[in-house]
């Protein structure tokens, strides 16, 4: 929405020509600007106060590249950014269309067949995003835009940045709007990360707000709306059918029950399927049948059978969707549109590479993340070892192989051994053998030493002078346990080499001259370790 340019606005940022202020918000302002080749882009001017701050400008970065790794078809797509401009700015896609907040505003609750779009748009675009490895953190409506081309999701994984750069908010201030808040996220004090089901969260209060016209926790104040979402039920009266199930579920106190973006894509292609009972022409309690929807046709089965990804290994790879309004979604365009995208991010890239879950190039998903329980024990280990049809680097990610983590650069291995600091070595003994177990998007990284009987995980030290160092730690998924697996490109073997980044200290990096393993943020150097995963036999 066009407001003007104010006295002091910028006229240029970079090589793009600033037309228009699009808007304000919590991290700073949106201006509409024309790139050198003529494009209109958006660019999001961060707030003047973060300029010489070094720790926000290498976590700026970091998010950025982050994001960039997020398919666009469903997002803004991330063009450009520059964190050592005065003041930061990051670029991307313009998107012509009102808000989903607007949408609700001027016309109140959505009708069902164009509420089931919004949901089906949300879960997608989330699933996309979560396969990043990024977490959007403040998912709103007005962070959702219904364009011609599309429902598009905005202002994914920026937040974290300005999250974690503490300085420059106020005690127990977080980024983000409290109403689509996740209980966790007030919970201050546990050190545990924010992971993906906060977004679910945000999705559940979405869709009920669009359907209602309300928010579910709304109160009379910011307070008393915060101890609604930890205390009380969400109101969805008004919302009815399948999809009030899944937006409760989604709204579950906590965390660890609520489904996974893609869990709510399949529930939402079951409740999409002609003779389902309350398919999505019935979401909304009392809204009668929109006629000719839902359509018949268009199977769903290859979508619903297949098994959940890795939340790191990233999702693309869809043709765009054009905006399925109420007059004209249809269960079947929906069907055959969605699993196209649940493929994998590798059919948009280099199909003779491996992509980070090893998926083979038919596209046929990964299985691990968070919604690779369905597969184990309740002691966190398969309950069977892959078959040989399982593609061994997607079970190295699910948590169902033995593995060396070989590093690249010096064709060398790390080991844990009993006394607890990490070494590197010639792999052959067991100190090197090591399994990752999902956490979310991410990773714990744990030995499977039998001699480890305590801190078996690997977990970042910090000494007293500021240097961090890979240690043994208890297995438990804090901001010191947790680390991403992101793909960086391919061995001297062929086989594909990883970053291990954790995300509140950087990546996990080689010293030549102190010749260990440490971690530090990067900043504009470029990054120089990388792993492979070596498969060493089932768990």
């Amino acid at each position: 929405m066009s407001t003007g340019l104010r006295p002091g606005d910028p006229a240029r940022l970079g090589g793009y020509e600033v037309l228009d202020r699009l808007g304000d918000g919590g991290m700073g302002s949106v201006f509409l600007a024309r790139s050198p080749q003529g494009r209109l882009v958006a660019i999001k001017v961060v707030r003047a106060e973060l300029s010489h701050d070094e720790e926000f400008r290498g976590r700026f970065r970091s998010e950025v590249n982050r994001a960039r790794q997020v398919p666009p078809f469903c997002t803004a797509e991330v063009l450009d950014a520059d964190p050592d401009h005065e003041p930061p700015y990051l670029v991307v896609e313009y998107v012509e269309g009102p808000s989903l907040a607007e949408v609700v505003r001027r016309q109140g609750p959505l009708g069902a067949a164009q509420l089931h779009s919004i949901a089906v748009g949300v879960a997608t675009a989330l699933t996309a995003i979560h396969g990043a490895g990024v977490i959007h953190r403040d998912l709103k409506p007005a962070n959702v835009l219904v364009a011609p081309g599309g429902i598009k999701v905005i202002d994914f994984g920026i937040a974290r940045a300005f999250e974690a750069t503490s300085q420059h908010t106020r005690t127990n201030q977080m980024v983000g709007t409290v109403s689509f808040m996740a209980p966790e996220r007030f919970d201050t004090t546990s050190g545990r990360p924010v992971g993906p089901a906060a977004d679910i969260f945000a999705w559940g209060a979405l869709v009920a707000q669009a359907a209602t016209g309300r928010n579910p926790f709304g109160g009379d104040s910011v307070t008393a709306t915060a101890m609604r979402i930890l205390t009380q039920p969400p109101d969805l009266t008004g919302l009815g059918g399948p999809l009030r199930e899944l937006v409760s579920r989604a709204l579950e106190k906590d965390p660890a029950v609520r489904p996974t973006a893609r869990e709510l894509l399949d529930g939402l292609l079951t409740a999409a399927q002609p003779g389902a009972a309350g398919g999505p022409a019935q979401g909304v309690s009392g809204t009668p049948s929109v006629p000719g929807s839902p359509a018949a046709g268009g199977d769903d089965q290859g979508a619903r059978s297949m098994p959940p990804g890795p939340a790191t290994a990233g999702r693309a790879g869809s043709p765009r969707r054009r905006w399925l309004t109420a007059l004209g979604a249809t269960a079947a365009v929906i069907a055959v549109l969605v699993p196209a995208f649940l493929f994998g991010p590798q059919l948009l890239r280099d199909e003779s590479k491996p992509d980070p879950a090893g998926s083979p190039a038919n596209g046929s998903p990964a299985t691990s993340g968070p919604t690779a329980s369905a597969s184990s024990s309740a002691s966190g280990k398969p309950a069977a070892s892959p078959s040989a049809s399982v593609d061994p680097t997607r079970a190295m990610l699910a948590g169902q192989r033995r593995i060396l983590l070989h590093l690249v650069e010096i064709d060398r291995d790390l080991s844990l051994p009993s006394h607890g600091e990490l070494e590197v070595g010639n792999g052959t003994g067991k100190d090197a053998l090591f399994v990752l177990e999902p956490v979310g998007v991410d990773y714990m990284i744990k030995s499977v030493n039998p001699e480890i009987a305590h801190r078996p995980c690997l977990g970042v030290k910090l000494d007293s002078e500021g240097y961090k160092s890979l240690v043994g730690a208890d297995c438990r998924p804090t901001k010191a346990t947790v680390f991403a697996i992101s793909r960086e490109g391919q061995d001297d073997k062929g086989r594909t080499s990883y970053a291990i980044t954790n995300d509140e200290y950087g990546p996990v990096q080689w010293s030549p001259t102190k010749r260990e393993i440490y971690v530090e943020f990067l900043g504009d150097a470029p990054l120089d370790t990388t792993f492979s995963l070596v498969d060493r036999g089932a768990v």
